[in-house]
């Protein structure tokens, strides 16, 4: 019964996100963007999305390197098909497949590896709410808008409302978690029985899986990897997110007109690091929200919704539309026939993975 509703909520949010994408598109100019494009771009798209999998997977086994030194070839299968679980598997149920392919490659239990997934989460939680404050603190808004009639300075206002709004929401909802984190790693046991007294009175069984991450995380900070390790992991985690952002301006060069034969009637939209950067943190906010696997609609309804900060409407409803699904599209590509090669190299089967992933692993460090 809790999946159905789950899987009920997640589609009508889904669809919800689809309607407003494509509710004032103009069906012909939509098809002209994406016939026009120069998708000679993907190419070195598509290299930027190996080394941002290269980052994403060195980090992870620099912050593993406490419990274990493991070989990359390890690191590369579980992180390359744990990421494909995570877009094609609903209900987030993918987040539970790296933590138990890399305990099948090492010494590592599949517990630790858990918490450092969330470790992740969070680290990555606060950076984008923190780097999306300050972005739009940065952002002149009366350039923006000089010179727009009421209709579209009205868009661009929404926007940026909305979008405030979901800055804001992350920066609480990561900052908050980071700071309880902080909190527990002080005083362990009086945070589990804060979680008690909290979260316990309304669902036991979220009270603890609380308990268990915060244990876990706990667990974790006692086992720190070496300073180099640490430096390394926020290195990558660096590189990570600088790559995200170059790629996104990347894929707009393939909507620049510069497809000069095919260039008549052409809108041209490309974005500067800036407004990738924003459209990447905004995309992030949006990911957060339960949807169908591949985080699809929502993937397209707030890179468009960015989008609407920086150009006009008529552009965004038509090649920006173009812009999101190219990019959604080449994303989900790359992580599903990497992590589809990986699966056949190392023979492992859907079957191996979605049967056990979501066993319960080892207990949780004690409180302390």
């Amino acid at each position: 019964m809790k999946r159905a509703a789950q899987l009920i909520l997640n589609l009508g949010i889904t669809f919800g996100c689809f309607w407003w994408t494509f509710k004032d598109t103009d069906w012909r100019k939509l098809w002209h963007s994406l016939a026009t494009a120069n998708y000679w771009w993907l190419v070195p798209y598509v290299g930027i999305l190996f080394l941002i999998h290269l980052a994403r997977t060195l980090r992870w086994g620099h912050w593993l390197s406490a419990q274990e030194q493991i070989s990359f070839k390890k690191l590369n299968e579980a992180a390359g098909i744990g990421f494909m679980m995570l877009i094609i598997l609903p209900f987030r149920l993918g987040e539970f497949a790296r933590p138990f392919l890399i305990a099948q490659r090492s010494r590592v239990r599949r517990s630790a590896a858990m918490t450092s997934v969330v470790l992740e989460r969070v680290i990555d939680g606060v950076i984008i709410a923190v780097l999306l404050r300050l972005l739009l603190t940065f952002l002149d808004v009366d350039a923006l808008t000089v010179g727009l009639d009421d209709e579209a300075r009205k868009t661009v206002l929404t926007s940026l409302s909305r979008i405030t709004i979901g800055a804001n929401l992350m920066f609480a909802v990561f900052g908050g978690g980071a700071l309880f984190l902080a909190f527990a790693a002080w005083k362990q046991a009086l945070a589990v029985r804060l979680i008690g007294a909290t979260a316990g009175r309304f669902s036991k069984g979220l009270s603890e899986k609380v308990v268990y991450i915060v244990n876990g995380f706990v667990g974790a900070l006692r086992q720190m990897p070496s300073g180099k390790n640490v430096f390394l992991f926020f290195f990558f985690t660096a590189a990570y997110w600088l790559l995200n952002g170059w790629g996104m301006t990347v894929v707009s060069r393939a909507f620049d007109c510069s497809n000069v034969v095919a260039a008549a009637n052409c809108q041209p939209m490309q974005l500067s690091m800036y407004q990738a950067f924003t459209v990447l943190c905004v995309l992030i906010v949006g990911m957060m929200i339960p949807a169908a696997p591949g985080s699809a609609g929502t993937f397209q309804a707030f890179v468009m919704l960015a989008l609407y900060v920086f150009f006009p409407k008529s552009l965004v409803d038509n090649t920006g539309n173009a812009y999101a699904n190219v990019l959604w599209i080449a994303q989900l590509a790359q992580q599903i026939l990497y992590g589809l090669a990986l699966m056949v190299w190392s023979r492992q089967t859907f079957k191996d993975m979605v049967g056990h992933m979501q066993e319960e692993p080892a207990s949780s460090p004690a409180v302390g």
